[in-house]
């Protein structure tokens, strides 16, 4: 049997995650991913996120402190945008424009003031996990990594939520997450749906949906600490 790639591996992922996911990391899928990335680099592609932020989201939101997810499609694919937090950028990378619309439903739900910059750790460091359901891309190429794998992964993800984690919320933004979302046990668990804020479909209905106050009061219904979606700077 073929052994996973480190660069794919349980090494480097934290450890609530680490133990249910081993049996993926085993699978022939994430094997075949690996030889797809392995292969990649070899034709001199670049990919992003780099190699040790691929699991970022996981590393930053714990199993157990999970209060939220937000499900993107795939990585930012320009230049230095990717970090592996779904919408999110770097401090010093321009804010891109879906981020620039999530600010905007921020601030008409709960008066929130858009910051300077488009990273979102805070959020991930109060349990919100940030989590795209591809978790690599080809530079400049959207979708490219689509259908290698990485779904399978991160349906394995929201399934372990869905199945031994309690009131969670899902914030599921245009088809492509929603269709992910058909696992999840919506007696269980709240699913929040709209269009994606994408500056293509934002105002056909992500304006205004309040996904963010009616989060907070699901969480405080259920006995869970709100978030603070206050950034600093």
């Amino acid at each position: 049997m073929r052994q996973s790639d480190p660069e794919l591996s349980e090494i480097g992922l934290e450890a609530s995650w680490r133990k249910r996911l081993q049996v993926d990391f085993d699978a022939e899928y994430m094997l075949e991913l690996r030889d797809f990335l392995r292969e990649q680099k070899l034709l001199g592609k670049t990919v992003y996120p780099s190699k040790d932020e691929i699991f970022a989201a996981l590393n930053a939101t714990p199993f157990d402190a999970v209060k939220i997810v937000i499900l993107g499609q795939d990585p930012y694919h320009g230049p230095g945008q990717a970090h592996g937090l779904c919408f999110s950028v770097r401090q010093n990378v321009p804010v891109p424009p879906s981020l620039r619309n999530i600010y905007k439903e921020l601030a008409a739900d709960i008066n929130f003031l858009p910051p300077k910059h488009g990273c979102l750790n805070e959020w991930a460091q109060q349990g919100v996990l940030l989590l795209n359901s591809v978790l690599t891309v080809e530079g400049n190429l959207a979708a490219s990594h689509k259908d290698k794998g990485w779904e399978k992964f991160t349906d394995s993800i929201v399934s372990h939520l869905n199945d031994k984690a309690e009131n969670i919320v899902f914030i599921l933004w245009g088809n492509y997450a929603q269709k992910k979302g058909a696992m999840i046990d919506r007696a269980r668990h709240l699913v929040l749906e709209s269009p994606h804020p994408s500056p293509l479909s934002a105002s056909r209905g992500f304006y205004g949906n309040h996904h963010f106050s009616k989060s907070n009061e699901y969480l405080r219904a259920h006995d869970v600490a709100a978030i603070d979606w206050q950034l600093s700077g």
